[in-house]
């Protein structure tokens, strides 16, 4: 064989692994949880809450409930991250929502304020040459009306005299919070971010189920008591064009509930978890929304946590068909988290 095409033979494993790897895609991974009450909650809460992103080792994680009496609470689990040879970006949050990331955040904007909750934050993040915005929130808890159909109150949490069942009822009272004000000032914000061609993420502790949620097949579930009910921030995010992570890939809300909150907590006494003791109070309320584009695509979206179930104030085994992720540490909150994964098409000159 003669020399040159010797050299030639010998660079072509070069040749194919660098076009391999051009054309190969990128995946996000995308974490959203929350920490209740800055992973205060249970004992080893902090170590908990490093484990699982550890664990799951996401791209971004959004988190809910860090604000508090801890105003380095992002440095430390940054630090503690490190600790474990995983580093991410971030920045002091005196929000209840914030935001850390693999990829260097080049921008962060507080913006979609609530009186109750404090901002929304905005992050700007390129990945694979694309422009991401990801919002990380935390909506207004006050006026949990889901809680009406089932005979509670959505505001003092006292069991009521029976339940409400006018759906027209239980939606004025809910829109007494600023959830859906916070998911007007977003949709405005990301739409001019859509415009300019960026891709936008939302995810975060909505303190509101979805619409998708409490249609006709689930009327008679999860003391729904015959009940359906357009919620208002899904179906504004849904008739924005947003899609629902976990409903798009599990859109039968039967089968996959998709149950966020209350969740089981070996770590912590089952009376300080559940607020409505004899109903069924279960509902997905914590989410990832994400706006179509050709650059990106839908992957993967599980549960992480514990799989067992609270039902009528009692600690119960798993009873739905729910994809699971099992902490292998010590689960840090009340809620179960998400976990999404895209696809995204990189650049030609990545």
């Amino acid at each position: 064989m003669k020399k040159k095409h010797l050299f030639w033979l010998l660079l072509l494993p070069f040749f194919v692994s660098s076009c391999a790897t051009s054309k190969t895609p990128l995946t996000l991974k995308v974490l959203q949880i929350n920490a209740w009450h800055q992973a205060t909650a249970v004992p080893d809460a902090f170590s908990g809450l490093v484990s699982i992103i550890n664990q799951t080792d996401p791209d971004i994680v959004l988190l809910s409930e860090v604000r508090g009496g801890n105003t380095n609470f992002i440095p430390q689990l940054l630090d503690s991250l490190k600790a474990l040879n995983k580093t991410y970006y971030g920045e002091v949050s005196h929000e209840s929502a914030g935001l850390i990331s693999k990829y260097k955040i080049e921008e962060n904007i507080k913006c979609c304020p609530s009186k109750v909750q404090g901002f929304m934050i905005k992050s700007r993040i390129t990945v694979g040459g694309k422009t991401i915005i990801a919002y990380s929130s935390h909506l207004d808890y006050k006026h949990y009306e889901c809680y009406l159909p089932r005979g509670y109150s959505g505001t003092t949490w006292k069991k009521l005299d029976a339940p409400v069942l006018d759906a027209d009822s239980i939606l004025r009272a809910n829109r007494m919070s600023e959830r859906n004000e916070t998911i007007t000032a977003f949709i405005e914000d990301a739409k001019q971010e859509i415009e300019k061609g960026n891709l936008v993420l939302l995810g975060g502790d909505f303190n509101e189920p979805s619409h998708l949620d409490w249609q006709a097949d689930t009327k008679d579930l999860r003391d729904h008591n015959g009940m359906i009910i357009n919620w208002d921030c899904s179906l504004m995010l849904t008739q924005m064009g947003m899609k629902d992570t976990y409903r798009e890939l599990y859109p039968d809300a039967v089968k996959y509930p998709g149950i966020t909150y209350p969740s089981a907590n070996p770590s912590a006494e089952t009376a300080k978890l559940t607020w409505a003791p004899e109903a069924d109070e279960r509902d997905r309320i914590d989410f990832i929304y994400y706006y179509p584009n050709p650059s990106w695509k839908l992957k993967q979206a599980v549960i992480v946590g514990p799989q067992e179930t609270i039902r009528f104030g009692k600690v119960q085994e798993k009873d739905a068909s729910d994809p699971f992720i099992v902490p292998t540490g010590i689960w840090p909150t009340d809620h179960k988290a998400n976990l999404a994964t895209f696809v995204i098409k990189k650049n030609k000159k990545q």
